[in-house]
Formats: structure tokens, sequence, C-alpha cells
């Protein structure tokens, strides 16, 4: 079993910066793709940014050029740093890990339990 725990999602104001992190934790292999992903209410969840195990990320429009996913592999971590916050950014913020957990095992997708991001003056 893998577990995913999100940490550091807060209130903060518009312009600020906050980062997030995603530790994963259990029978790990490798850690292929880990991304982040938001969900405001009555909105669908999307994507916010990605990152290959080789560092190669990708945005969500509105996001480029303001936050920043970066991973340390030695610990099995994620990261999201956001800045030039505004209250559209405002959601519950979800970490994904696509983890193997033995050598030529199948890649399973893993959902963190999420963390609260509130933009607001």
């Amino acid at each position: 079993q893998v577990q995913l725990v999100e940490s550091g999602g807060g209130l903060v104001q518009p312009g600020g910066s906050l980062r997030v992190s995603c530790a994963a934790s259990g029978i790990i292999f490798s850690i292929q793709r880990m991304a982040w992903y938001r969900q405001a209410p009555g909105n669908q969840r999307e994507l916010v940014a990605a990152i290959t195990s080789g560092g190669s990320t990708t945005y969500k429009e509105s996001v480029k050029g303001r936050f920043t996913i970066s991973r340390d592999n030695a610990k099995n971590t994620v990261y999201l740093q956001m800045n030039t916050l505004n209250p559209e950014d405002t959601a519950v913020y979800y970490c994904n890990a696509d983890v193997q957990s033995r050598a030529l095992g199948p890649i399973r997708g893993y959902w963190g339990q999420g963390t609260q991001v509130t933009v607001s003056a």
C-alpha cells in the first residue's frame, strides 16, 4: 500500500505565496509521474501541474509563470510553490502519484486526502 500525505495549505492574502508538499510512503519501488490537481466548490477536479520522474513539467495555462512544481526523488516528495495567488486559486489541492511497488510490477495511481488553499483578503 502507498499513502500520500499533503501539507502546507492555508489562508493567504491575494498576491501572497504558499507552498504545498506531498510525501509518499509505503511499498515503493519507483514513482513515475507526480501531479497536483485542484477542485473548487461546484467545479470538476482539474490538473494544475505535473512532473515526470525525469523532471519534465506541464502546467495549467492560468498558473504558468506563477506556480512551480518540483520533486525530491530521494524523499518521494512533490512540491507546488504558488506565487501571486488570487481568489480564483482557492480550492482543495490534491496530490496524485503513479507508483510502481515492485520491479516489473504494475503502475497504480494514488491520491492524497487534499489540502485546502484559500486566497482571501
